[in-house]
């Protein structure tokens, strides 16, 4: 019997099958008119669905901008750096031109200073072989550098077309409903196309008579924090509003837990301070570190939750990092926290294994 397929992207429908994109119930397909869950999520929710860069839908998206034309947007989550970089980014865009954008600077405090901000985004991405023509710092929720972008984003062009692209939940389907707003001023307006050969769904918002700013599905990365919740309970990690600070003062041999996600143990040095920046709802926690491992197995899913997790990551699955701060320094674990120490510290932070953690000159101001 003849495949039936997608009137959006071509893919090849099945019923049987719930957690494939092409996945859509017997009983309510339209014989005439089928679509795949994944155009059918962007057609009425303005949704690309994720895909997992070990696929071969990954492949498929990397050989269709590889071989196309065009402006790269790359969208990195200002409170997630590692985890938003995609590892094989360079083989995806080729030789093309990359502007980068930092999204969700308003999580981050008024105080946090931006210059540093874009050079710390400037080293990780030239650590990561990425050469970014220019790097932007916005707030697609909040508005704000959006018309910088747009600015940049119509000089770099030069009448081709702009990729958009971003591991999850970065926050690149606000940036894209921003643009459009943006630059046509209606908020629907909002067309599919087939990207010939492919089978990927794709936004474009026209930039001109000529050009078409295009979104592509977020590639899940394993590394990312949010791989270790339930999605009901991303909500208690990411941060939806401004973080604010916590000051704890701590003399050596003692630990705070990050919630149940991360544990920094302050090995050695004088009393220090040390500031958490995080979502407000984890819960942070001071005890021991003589203590910590029979605290931690414990209360892993009581006293240190939210958010639940599925067994105890820092018991049984976890990474350790170790570091000699010799300035006023942030440990950034990505996402789930920054932690502005002073100099003069050694501490170690456990995390669930793949999480990265970075030690870099702090951008914060006076702990505040």
């Amino acid at each position: 019997m003849e495949a039936i397929k997608c009137i959006g992207c071509g893919a090849e429908l099945q019923s049987e099958d719930k957690n494939k994109p092409g996945f859509i119930p017997a009983s309510g397909m339209d014989k005439e008119n089928p679509i795949c869950k994944r155009c059918y999520r962007l057609k009425h929710y303005n949704e690309v669905m994720d895909i997992d860069i070990d696929s071969g839908e990954f492949l498929t998206m990397l050989n269709a901008l590889y071989e196309t034309d065009g402006l790269i947007v790359k969208v990195i989550d200002v409170f997630d750096f590692h985890g938003s970089l995609i590892p094989a980014f360079n083989r995806i865009v080729g030789d093309k031109d990359v502007i980068a954008v930092i999204n969700k600077i308003d999580l981050l405090p008024k105080s946090v200073n931006r210059s540093r901000l874009v050079h710390r985004a400037k080293q990780m991405l030239s650590e990561a072989g990425i050469r970014a023509i220019d790097t932007v710092v916005v707030s697609a929720m909040k508005n704000e550098g959006m018309d910088t972008l747009v600015n940049k984003l119509s000089s770099h062009a030069n009448g081709q077309d702009i990729y958009v692209v971003g591991t999850t939940n970065v926050g690149k389907s606000t940036l894209i409903n921003r643009l459009i707003e943006n630059t046509s001023g209606d908020k629907e307006v909002i067309t599919t196309s087939r990207f010939p050969g492919t089978t990927l769904d794709l936004i474009d918002i026209p930039l001109d008579e000529n050009a078409f700013i295009y979104d592509t599905p977020g590639v899940v990365m394993d590394s990312q924090m949010a791989h270790y919740v339930q999605s009901e309970n991303l909500k208690f990690i990411s941060p939806a509003k401004e973080i604010k600070s916590k000051t704890f003062q701590l003399d050596a041999s003692q630990t705070l837990f990050i919630a149940n996600l991360a544990r920094m143990d302050f090995v050695s040095g004088d009393r220090n301070s040390f500031v958490v920046y995080a979502n407000h709802a984890l819960n942070i926690h001071r005890t021991k570190t003589a203590n910590a491992d029979d605290f931690y197995k414990k209360h892993f899913n009581t006293l240190l939750a939210p958010p639940e997790i599925s067994k105890p990551y820092l018991s049984e699955d976890y990474e350790v990092f170790e570091f000699d701060m010799e300035e006023d320094s942030d440990i950034s674990i990505s996402g789930l926290a920054f932690i502005r120490a002073g100099a003069g510290a050694t501490v170690a932070v456990r995390v669930p294994k793949g999480i990265d953690v970075t030690l870099r000159p702090t951008i914060f101001k006076g702990g505040q």
